[in-house]
Formats: C-alpha cells, sequence, structure tokens
C-alpha cells in the first residue's frame, strides 16, 4: 500500500503493526548511497534511530553492500527484518511502500547495491525463517552530491517517529 509522506501517520502505523504482529527481536537495515542524495534514505531512517530504539532492534547502516550483514543478522536471530531502501515507485517523491520479501520483484531499485536486495533477503529468509519486507522510499534525486532533498528529509522524519511508536 503506497503512502505519500502527508498520508495520515495511522494508516502507517496500522499497516507497520501488522507487520510486525509478534515480532520479538527485529532488524532494522538502512540501505543506500551516501554520496547518491536520497538513494541514503534508509540509512538516515537508521542514524536517526540510534540510541532511540530499544534493545530487541539491531540496527544497521548496510549502505551498498547488505550482504556483508548477512551473518550478524544471522546471529541476532531476528522474527522479522525490515530492509529500508529508495526504490522506483513511479509515485511523487516521498512516497512509500511496505513490501513482502516475495514482492521485491516488482520494484526497481536505485541500483547502488552490489547484491540484488531480492537475493540477499531471501537467503535471510530461508536461513532466519524471519518475516522479511522492505520499506521502499521514491526518491527525488539520486544524482551525485550529499544529503538528502527536503521531500525526502521529511520522509524521514516521519517514518522514523512511527517506527519508534511501533518496534518492540
Amino acid at each position: 500500500m503506497e503512502k505519500s509522506p502527508t498520508t495520515n501517520t495511522s494508516e502507517t502505523e496500522v499497516e507497520l503493526r501488522s507487520w510486525l504482529k509478534n515480532a520479538k527481536k527485529v532488524v532494522v537495515a538502512g540501505v543506500g548511497n551516501s554520496i547518491r542524495k536520497d538513494d541514503f534514505i534508509g540509512v538516515e531512517i537508521v542514524r536517526n534511530l540510534q540510541k532511540k530504539a530499544s534493545h530487541s532492534v539491531y540496527l544497521i547502516e548496510c549502505e551498498t553492500i547488505p550482504e556483508s550483514f548477512m551473518q550478524p543478522i544471522i546471529d541476532f536471530k531476528p522474527s522479522h527484518i525490515l530492509v529500508i531502501d529508495a526504490g522506483l515507485l513511479d509515485s511523487p517523491p516521498g512516497s512509500f511502500k511496505l513490501i513482502e520479501s516475495r514482492e521485491t520483484v516488482a520494484i526497481p531499485p536505485v541500483s547502488t547495491h552490489a547484491l540484488p536486495l531480492q537475493i540477499f533477503c531471501e537467503y535471510l529468509e530461508e536461513v532466519t525463517r524471519a518475516k522479511i519486507a522492505l520499506l521502499v522510499i521514491q526518491p527525488k534525486d539520486t544524482s551525485l552530491g550529499e544529503g538528502l532533498t527536503a521531500e525526502l528529509e521529511e520522509t524521514a522524519e516521519h517514518l522514523t517517529e512511527v517506527l519508534l511508536k511501533i518496534l518492540p
């Protein structure tokens, strides 16, 4: 279900809350490239959650190499894995969509990572038996440069607030 950054927070909370139902230990993995502007949103949200999330949440700044974090994720023994990344939704900048891992083929990534996220998710699902979903966010600008656009900064703040309310 696609959401714009101005969508009612309660709708977003309901969708994520439903997905996180019965979550005991959650990995939140932020993916993105620090020198590709809005592509960095996944990592930015994870940074926003640092020192605010509980000990049942393992926050990882994967940047462009999420596969490097497979073993620490496996060792954490999560019940849920949420991967946050920029992706092309053909929607206004800052729009977002929660996608179950099996549906990731339908969303083209911005493609700054070495291993496709679908393979990353499939492997972790097989090994951990955790529920896996992607929170995909439509970027505005992924050209070279640092810092999020205003639209994506607003979305990062909004999603951080939502996640802080519903993570275990």
